[in-house]
């Protein structure tokens, strides 16, 4: 069951809670945040504005930061921390046959970056400081993943 629910298409984000994340394009650093979320997120064929909500709040409310106890209880808002957030279709590669990775289930370019833009948008508009990279880019990103505490997230269909 798992292994299926992983394979179907739907949205999905690698979350990783870190000390400080940046993203660089053509050598120039176009994305950049402290403590907080760095965020890959994929699109899949299919997705809706409904997928977009639901990882945007996701992100806004997750309880991955330590309090005071050392427990993960506190969100990102709690922590008054930032969110890096890098378009990545490759989320998308299914290795299960052959050699090289198939991208079938990854949504075409245009409706792909509609919906990662309705994300950032979204997260933002909780009053969080949101940074990204640039859609479709090559990108370099470099972080400090802080624990390492690591999440996969998908949109159940």
């Amino acid at each position: 069951m798992f292994f299926r629910t992983l394979y179907a298409s739907s949205m999905r984000a690698i979350i990783q809670r870190v000390s400080s994340a940046s993203v660089t394009v053509d050598r120039q650093i176009v994305g950049q945040i402290g403590k907080g979320l760095l965020v890959y997120l994929g699109v899949a064929k299919g997705d809706s504005d409904k997928d977009a909500e639901f990882i945007a709040e996701k992100l806004a409310v997750l309880r991955i930061f330590a309090d005071e106890a050392g427990k993960m209880n506190l969100c990102v808002q709690d922590v008054k921390g930032e969110v890096l957030i890098v378009s990545n279709f490759t989320l998308y590669g299914d290795c299960r046959k052959g050699r090289r990775p198939g991208f079938d289930a990854a949504a075409e370019p245009e409706p792909a970056r509609q919906l990662y833009e309705k994300t950032v948008k979204l997260l933002a508009d909780k009053g969080i400081k949101v940074e990204t990279g640039v859609f479709g880019a090559y990108m370099q990103v470099e972080s400090v993943n802080d624990g390492p505490v690591t999440f996969l997230l998908t949109v159940d269909k």
